[in-house]
């Protein structure tokens, strides 16, 4: 394959900046050609008070799949997916990771497995069985949060050594890279800390401390894992570098939405990640924190 090409298989809004809205932009700008299917049309976000749209069945992406395949255009060197609603639907996503892996052995799957947040799921609790045991053992990257990783793997967090436990249990699962973003811990409220784990090549282990931003945003995470495989592909693997650039993107894109927010209402709308101004800072990430690498 000549060129990173990628199948994202996300979310879809008409306004505002979640799923494939969120994870398409940054990755065409780096360079990676992007076919995207939307696994849900909406009108917005879930925050806002109302949202109407369509759900893509399993059958319906099963039919858009063959439909590459049937024309010979199903050749991809990475498959992204995120928010899944139905078990239906994330069987059917092992399904077509099946299909494109057998035309190309070296693909990279890289999964954002949306369940939750702050001890809230946001998905039915079916998934998570299918998650745990059709999943993780075939992706390549995994991108959970606190909550998500503690459902993965039924490791209640209470410390940085239990994260780094239930990251290796992910690892021994059979998925080769794990970061953990935002983790919070009652030690320090000001900041949080991401985690990332790679057994790829030369094993390491990484953390970096950042500032919190003292409010919430929707998207964050779909960007987060975009930037990721983009970093990942461009450093060869570079775990410590990947995450210094994909972090400094997501902080840069929280402070100028923050700084757009100021002296406007807190509501969804005025909240939508300012993405698009923040193009130059895709390209060229500014990099302020640095990562550690953990013995």
């Amino acid at each position: 394959m000549d060129s990173p090409k990628v199948l994202s298989i996300q979310s879809h809004v008409v306004s505002g900046y979640v799923g494939n809205k969120s994870a398409v932009f940054p990755m065409q700008l780096l360079g990676f050609d992007v076919d995207f299917i939307n696994s849900v049309q909406f009108s917005n976000h879930t925050g806002y008070k109302f949202v109407k749209g369509q759900v893509l069945t399993e059958k319906e992406l099963a039919e858009l799949v063959t439909g590459l395949t049937e024309n010979n255009i199903d050749s991809y060197s990475h498959l992204i997916t995120g928010y899944i609603g139905s078990p239906s639907f994330l069987k059917e996503i092992a399904n077509v990771y099946s299909k494109l892996k057998d035309k190309n052995p070296n693909i990279i799957y890289v999964c954002d497995p949306v369940l939750g947040d702050n001890g809230k799921l946001y998905v039915p609790q079916e998934l998570i069985p299918l998650y745990q045991n059709l999943i993780v053992p075939i992706a390549t990257v995994l991108t959970p949060n606190l909550f998500e990783i503690e459902i993965l793997t039924n490791i209640k967090i209470e410390n940085i050594n239990d994260i780094w436990k239930a990251i290796d249990f992910l690892h021994e699962k059979g998925c080769e890279t794990v970061c953990v973003s935002s983790a919070e811990f009652s030690t320090n409220e000001n900041t949080l800390c991401v985690f990332g784990s790679s057994r790829k090549g030369n094993p390491v282990k990484v953390q970096i401390e950042i500032e919190k931003i003292p409010a919430s945003f929707t998207g964050t995470g779909d960007l987060f894992s975009a930037l990721l495989l983009c970093f990942m592909y461009q450093t060869e693997s570079n775990l410590k570098e990947s995450l210094e650039k994909t972090v400094a993107v997501v902080q840069a894109v929280l402070k100028k939405t923050l700084a757009y927010l100021e002296g406007k209402e807190m509501e969804p709308k005025n909240k939508e990640l300012k993405l698009i101004q923040c193009k130059d800072e895709i390209l060229n990430p500014p990099v302020i924190y640095r990562a550690t690498i953990i013995d």
